[in-house]
């Protein structure tokens, strides 16, 4: 029986690609002399630093735009907000959400239910696995889960015949 994988999943090289862009551009760029900014990776998510906040929203607007330059979707980031930190800097933290939630899933199973499409669906740790009859029936949930706005963004893998 033919099937496919729906997942949520970041290509984290491209990201450490932008993150490198960024870091460049902000050594570089006249508005950034002496504020102190840097953008760096640590377990938590992407941490951006600055003498000011408003430097820090410029800087995370910085990594936005090489991120969107290294075709990496802006709904996998959730911004926090900016804290102060020492000597009145501040800093904010940027993080990665990888994977479909649990609540994500079930909307997603909802959906297909309530399309009257011939396809079973499973929710599979962070994905979910939908197997159909026929080849027709899956590219149509494709274009189906396409079409929905659930705020994160999902890939189409391990189609099997």
């Amino acid at each position: 029986m033919p099937s496919f994988d729906v997942v949520s999943k970041v290509q984290w090289n491209e990201i450490d690609n932008a993150l490198q862009q960024a870091h460049k551009e902000l050594a570089q760029r006249y508005d950034f002399q002496g504020t102190g900014a840097a953008v760096e990776k640590t377990a938590e998510g992407l941490l951006v630093t600055a003498s000011t906040e408003d430097r820090v929203r410029a800087a995370v607007k910085v990594v936005e735009e090489k991120l969107i330059k290294r075709k990496v979707s802006l709904r996998h980031l959730e911004i926090g907000e900016p804290l102060s930190g020492p000597k009145g800097s501040s800093k904010l933290l940027i993080e990665v959400k990888e994977g479909i939630e649990i609540e994500k899933a079930r909307e997603i199973i909802k959906q297909l239910k309530e399309s009257k499409l011939k396809v079973q669906s499973a929710i599979q740790e962070e994905q979910v696995r939908i197997t159909g009859k026929n080849r027709d029936d899956l590219q149509a949930t494709i274009r189906l889960l396409r079409g929905l706005d659930l705020g994160i963004e999902l890939q189409f893998v391990n189609f099997r015949d």
